[in-house]
């Protein structure tokens, strides 16, 4: 699929990540498409392998060139190509530069323009609303006061944009309300420390489904080279935080003041108390309610009521703070 936001380079070809990543070339070069993440990449682009926790993931990928570690070479399937290197990540951020180099710019839309809601049917707009070049908006929707949509973006129908809002990056479908202050499709806060920290780029977006709500002063990240996800109908209390990569499913109940750290799933019908906090790479099911004030570190089954920190069945941990409650 075309990427929306960002320019691809073409014509790259293995030669060039391999000088890319200071390593040797080899005699016959061939062209490669793409880079993104094992579950969405095509025959012909590069992905990563850094961890074990996906090794189910790399035995389905349609990728056949995968950049990974000598320790994890050997469990990776025969049909793969693999580029060794010292540190996955840090490879993976410098090919995704390669292929988009405008990646790590995240500075303000320099072609906006007043908004002309006769280009829109039945749009209702604030003042000193501002559009980037290609923005969709449905109709029967409303813009606050001083709110900022950059180039790019697509809205639907029946859509409320609060004031103050900025919106990036990002596809946003229908009656879905967006209140005041949200920050929408900014870079994710993603770079390996040193001596001099370095910076990851973020290719993503942020995809919010139908009927959905997102509180005032929330704050999405776009993804880095996969998409932050938003389900149908999930409601988002005020000053809630999503990093890159999460993906949230359908109806679920997102509390005050509640973070999400980059690239964990959460299934349907999930209900989350205001102040928990979700670790990163994680796998919760559907159906789960987790108690406010949580921290989640470990993946969560399907049907489960959790709560504490480390977060464990409700029943035990009332049981072990049965004098506290």
């Amino acid at each position: 699929m075309k990427n929306l936001f960002f320019k691809k380079k073409n014509n790259v070809e293995i030669n060039d990540i391999l000088q890319c990543l200071s390593l040797k070339k080899i005699k016959n070069s061939f062209k490669v498409n793409n880079i993104a993440d094992l579950e969405n990449s095509g025959r012909n682009d590069v992905s990563f392998f850094h961890s074990k926790k996906y090794l189910s993931t790399i035995k389905n990928t349609k990728s056949k060139l995968v950049i990974t570690t000598a320790k994890l070479k050997d469990i990776i399937p025969k049909k793969i190509k693999i580029i060794i290197v010292p540190n996955v990540l840090v490879s993976v951020a410098k090919v995704t530069s390669l292929f988009y180099p405008n990646s790590l710019d995240d500075s303000f839309d320099d072609k906006i323009f007043p908004i002309n809601i006769k280009k829109f049917k039945r749009l209702k707009s604030g003042n000193n609303v501002l559009l980037g070049q290609n923005v969709k908006i449905g109709e029967k929707c409303s813009i606050g006061h001083n709110t900022i949509i950059e180039s790019n973006v697509s809205i639907g129908d029946n859509c409320v944009i609060g004031s103050n809002v900025i919106i990036k990056n990002s596809i946003i479908g229908n009656s879905t309300n967006i209140l005041d202050g949200s920050i929408i499709g900014k870079k994710g806060f993603g770079f390996f420390p040193g001596v001099k920290n370095i910076r990851y780029p973020h290719i993503g977006a942020v995809i919010i489904g139908d009927n959905v709500e997102i509180g005032c002063n929330n704050t999405i990240d776009r993804g880095s080279l996969s998409n932050t996800i938003i389900g149908d109908g999930t409601f988002l209390d005020n000053q809630v935080h999503i990093a890159h990569n999460v993906k949230i499913g359908k109806n679920c109940i997102i509390t005050g003041q509640v973070g999400f750290a980059g690239s964990s799933s959460i299934g349907n019908n999930v209900m989350i108390g205001g102040q928990a906090g979700i670790s990163g790479h994680l796998k919760i099911g559907s159906n789960v309610k987790i108690g406010g004030g949580s921290g989640v570190i470990k993946d969560i089954p399907s049907n489960t009521n959790v709560m504490g920190y480390p977060a464990k069945s409700i029943r035990n941990f009332l049981k072990e703070n049965k004098s506290n409650v």
